[in-house]
């Protein structure tokens, strides 16, 4: 994203009191002359032209490619980790398949089995909202935070469910459940050794467990609802909310994690599967993309090395067809390959890149991922 830290410099506590960017008139001529993708339109130009430095130009073609300059460089010797959902799921993929170190794609979790039979290694650590990304680091690397195993549900005698965990693992029973957990925050303090750390947004409906006073990952499973109505509650989070979760996060890295970290920061294009407020589902997906988008920004904004990479907007300005399966929940892996190529080529140093060039896309990266990747 445009670098911003040129003007004048907002303190992160005095954000919500006042502007996030102050520039003279003189840094506003700079920043015209420097952007190169400052305008929409002009008359005149050809809206046939991909290579045009408008807006409805470059959004003609099929993959939009928007202008990024990232604040800092990873290099191939870093360690990384990856932890939301979506994006930093492919993006350990293709990293690994560069015998890149990928501390959050833990060999361990291959032995995990979803309800459908299937291996969960991509996806066992997915955090879908703030919330339970904050939790997980603060289990594994606070001495002083506990995790609260009261939040374990008995579903049956022979099964428990962990709502913080992966939603489609097998129930098991208890000791299991916990050996998981186990597994799982051991892995999570593998963050602490790692330079580059990915953090993806989803979601901003979050169950919480009243009893335990928690907030969930996932939403509890239907029995539970039915046996304990009054054990959950739905929560529409805020900004605020959002913000501050954002801001814990950052405050647990910098004091236990790596001594230069940088973090990447991106939103999720993946739609709510569904609602459970009484908005049309579309309208209820704008409001957590918009929310969680905004607060991205201004995370960014707030350090240094907090960098946001746009792989929502990258998505929703490409050619629907191209980019959306069938359900227009999970995108193509054309579309895959798109999004993560352009975050290989922003972030990693040349030295890291062997770029393959195709008609189209000037610098297209070959990161070969399987075809049943996707940003879930």
């Amino acid at each position: 994203m445009s670098d911003m830290s040129s003007g004048e410099e907002i303190a992160p506590d005095s954000f919500g009191e006042r502007s996030l960017y102050i520039a003279s008139a003189t840094e506003v001529s700079n920043n015209w002359r420097e952007n190169s993708a400052n305008q929409w339109y002009k008359d005149g130009a050809d809206s046939a032209d991909g290579a045009g430095p408008y807006a409805f130009q470059r959004l003609s073609q099929t993959w939009f490619t928007p202008k990024i300059d990232p604040k800092f460089k990873l290099r191939r010797d870093d360690k990384f980790y990856a932890i939301g959902s979506c994006f930093a799921r492919g993006l350990e993929f293709a990293l690994q398949r560069r015998k890149m170190s990928v501390e959050s794609a833990a060999p361990e979790f291959a032995r995990l089995v979803s309800v459908k039979k299937e291996p969960t290694g991509l996806g066992f650590i997915n955090k879908y909202n703030t919330f339970s990304i904050l939790n997980e680091l603060r289990w594994a690397l606070d001495p002083a935070a506990a995790f609260p195993v009261e939040s374990i549900a008995k579903v049956t005698e022979t099964s428990w469910s962990d709502p913080h965990a992966n939603p489609t693992l097998e129930l098991v029973g208890f000791e299991e459940t916990l050996k998981r957990r186990a597994l799982l925050q051991t892995v999570t303090k593998r963050i602490v050794n790692c330079r580059a750390v990915i953090v993806t947004l989803g979601l901003a409906e979050v169950w919480r467990d009243v009893k335990a006073d928690v907030y969930l990952n996932n939403t509890p499973i239907p029995p539970l609802l039915v046996r304990e109505p009054d054990r959950y509650e739905l929560h529409l989070t805020s900004f605020a909310q959002n913000w501050a979760n954002l801001e814990a996060i950052h405050a647990l890295l910098s004091r236990y994690g790596h001594p230069d970290l940088r973090i990447v920061v991106t939103v999720s294009p993946v739609p709510l599967h569904a609602t459970f407020l009484k908005m049309d589902v579309v309208l209820a997906t704008t409001y957590a993309k918009s929310l969680l988008r905004a607060a991205a920004q201004q995370w960014a904004i707030a350090h240094e090395n907090v960098d946001y990479f746009p792989s929502y907007e990258i998505v929703q300005n490409s050619d629907r067809a191209a980019v959306w399966q069938p359900d227009r929940i999970h995108v193509t892996v054309a579309a895959l390959h798109h999004v993560i190529g352009l975050f290989l080529q922003s972030y990693l140093e040349e030295d890291s890149l062997e770029r393959s060039f195709s008609r189209g896309n000037s610098q297209r990266v070959d990161i070969n991922l399987p075809q049943s990747a996707s940003l879930i």
